[in-house]
Formats: C-alpha cells, sequence, structure tokens
C-alpha cells in the first residue's frame, strides 16, 4: 500500500512537471513565425501547427489546457508569434482572435491595377486575383452604377487592415462599402456613374485639392459645348485595359482605339479611369461656373488655366521653355 502510495505520488509530480514544463515554461519561436489556422482546424491541428512553428512546448499539454477551457473557442486565423511566451499565453491569444492584419495603403486615384498590385505586395494574395474580382463582382455596385464593366472607381481610396482569411471578394467588398459611406456623406445620390467617371478623371489630371473644382468647371465647359476633354489619363488608362501601356505617353498615343480615349471621343469615357477621394467627387458634384476651356501644369505641381486656345498654346511654350531651362 506504501509503495503505491509512493508511486502515485512520485506519477503525479511527474505530470506536474511535464504540465509546467508543456504549459507555463515559455517556448522561443526563434524570431517571427507566422502560423495560419484555417477555419474547421480541430484542437489538436491547431497544437501540431504551433509545435512544428516553434511556439508551443507540447502538442499534449495544449489540448490538455483547451479541454478544460473551451470557452470561448480558438480562432482561425494568421498569427505572427515573434517573442517568448507559455503555451497558456498563446492559448489566449488565440481565444482572444489576436490574429496579425496587413496594412493595404490605397492613395487618391489608384487604378484597380495599382490595388491589385498594392493587395499582392501585402502578401494577401495574387494580383490576378484581384483583377479577376474587380471585373466580374460587379454585383457589389449594380445599384450605384448599372451599366458598370468594372469595380474601377468604387474602390474607395483608404487604409484597410485586411487577414489572409478574407477573400478578395471580401476585400473589395470592404473597399466598395467605404465608397457607399462616404457617397452618403457627401450627398451623391443621383447620376452616379457620370460623376464618379469625372471624379476619377479631375482626380488623376491634378493632386492640388483647391484646384480642382476649376479642373471641374473647365470639364464641365467641354462637355456641354461637345468638345473632346483631351485627358492624357484616360489614354493611360486605355493602353492598361489593353496592357499595352509602356510607361510614358507619345504623340501616336492620342490616337488609340478605345472609347476611354477622350481625344477620340467626346463626352466621359464609358466608365471611371481611377477611384477618386472625397475631394475630387465633391468638385465633380460642384464644379466651379468658369470662362475657361483649357489647362496645363505649370510645372511646379499647379495648373495654369485659359479661355482660349492661343492663350492655352502660349501657356503651353511657357511650360515648354521653363522645362528646357532645367
Amino acid at each position: 500500500m506504501r509503495k503505491l502510495v509512493l508511486f502515485t505520488f512520485i506519477l503525479l509530480l511527474a505530470f506536474g512537471g511535464w504540465l509546467a514544463w508543456g504549459l507555463w515554461l515559455p517556448a522561443s519561436p526563434g524570431g517571427q513565425k507566422f502560423v495560419m489556422l484555417r477555419p474547421g482546424y480541430s484542437t489538436r491541428r491547431i497544437a501540431r501547427e504551433l509545435k512544428s512553428a516553434g511556439v508551443i512546448r507540447s502538442t499534449q499539454a495544449f489540448v490538455l489546457w483547451h479541454a478544460f477551457h473551451r470557452r470561448p473557442s480558438l480562432k482561425a486565423g494568421e498569427y505572427l508569434f515573434d517573442h517568448d511566451a507559455n503555451a497558456i499565453d498563446i492559448h489566449s491569444r488565440l481565444a482572444r482572435g489576436d490574429v496579425y492584419v496587413h496594412t493595404v495603403v490605397i492613395p487618391e486615384g489608384f487604378t484597380m491595377f495599382d490595388i491589385a498590385n498594392a493587395i499582392e505586395s501585402a502578401g494577401l494574395g495574387s494580383s490576378k486575383d484581384f483583377l479577376r474580382v474587380a471585373t466580374k463582382d460587379t454585383a457589389l455596385i449594380t445599384d450605384l452604377a448599372p451599366q458598370a464593366t468594372s469595380l474601377e472607381g468604387y474602390l474607395f481610396p483608404n487604409t484597410y487592415n485586411f487577414t489572409r482569411t478574407q477573400t478578395m471578394h471580401d476585400m473589395a467588398a470592404e473597399m466598395v462599402k467605404q465608397f457607399r459611406q462616404v457617397a452618403g456623406e457627401i450627398g451623391l445620390t443621383e447620376d452616379i456613374q457620370r460623376t464618379v467617371a469625372l471624379a476619377s478623371i479631375i482626380e488623376k489630371e491634378t493632386a492640388v485639392p483647391e484646384e480642382r473644382p476649376e479642373v471641374a468647371g473647365v470639364y464641365k465647359n467641354r462637355l456641354a459645348a461637345r468638345i473632346p476633354l483631351q485627358a492624357d489619363p484616360s489614354v493611360i488608362y486605355a493602353e492598361l485595359l489593353k496592357g499595352t501601356y509602356g510607361g510614358a505617353l507619345h504623340h501616336d498615343d492620342m490616337h488609340f482605339d478605345s472609347l476611354y480615349n477622350t481625344y477620340r471621343h467626346a463626352g466621359l469615357p464609358p466608365g471611371p479611369i481611377a477611384n477618386p477621394g472625397k475631394s475630387s467627387l465633391q468638385a465633380a458634384m460642384h464644379p466651379v461656373t468658369t470662362k475657361f476651356y483649357y489647362f496645363v501644369s505649370d510645372g511646379n505641381g499647379h495648373h495654369r488655366f485659359s479661355a482660349t486656345l492661343e492663350e492655352h498654346n502660349r501657356n503651353v511654350a511657357a511650360l515648354r521653355h521653363a522645362m528646357s531651362q532645367k
């Protein structure tokens, strides 16, 4: 009897030591370790993934601990482990769902091609997969733009935090949701498709917020007079859609055959050429009344506006002269 008690005591002592080693003694991941825990993983599968990454010491100890702490459940997602921690701390992180997020910055004026590259650079998937969603999931904006052939223009510029468990559709939907929110804030409820198309051109033409209403006024005048908008960014976008843009525009590009080429076709292009920000949307909604029909860069980040072609040509000549002096 005494031997049995002693054996049981030793067994319990050994078990306690093993449990302390497996649960309370910190493990070192040896640098940054990312672990992807997908939906549907069992507790044992989660423990094996953590053990394989060197995040916990014992699969069995982790499973045993979870058996006594079933609420809340462990959350799927991508986790980053970059410092020593014990299994109890790790279990708490998974129960909280403290997943790693990838920050994606979408500046104003990014096209869907730029956004696709940003998504890929953030490690969230391939650019091709995002472009497939951006060109196919137009149901996200059917009520806003029934004729839209892509989500271009409605992927609102912002800083987003995405996880690797989100699909490309989820990410695009989040951007469209942000567009809807901003549109509601500024009262954009009518003629949305034309407004966004114009705003996208304004966005690409000037980075100076205070100039945007005046640029919008110029385009309003040209649209009313059926004068082609002659916006270089629209030609670039036409070539982007065809996959032929080489990084710079040349004189021959102005003849590129596309409805998006506003040198060849009067009026707005059939859709947006980029994703405009709030100030460009507001400028498109409220263009200033102006006598100007032309504008050209002044070489310093702003533009010179003119009412006649003769005046515009003088401004262009002045720009060329200034650029030749640099």
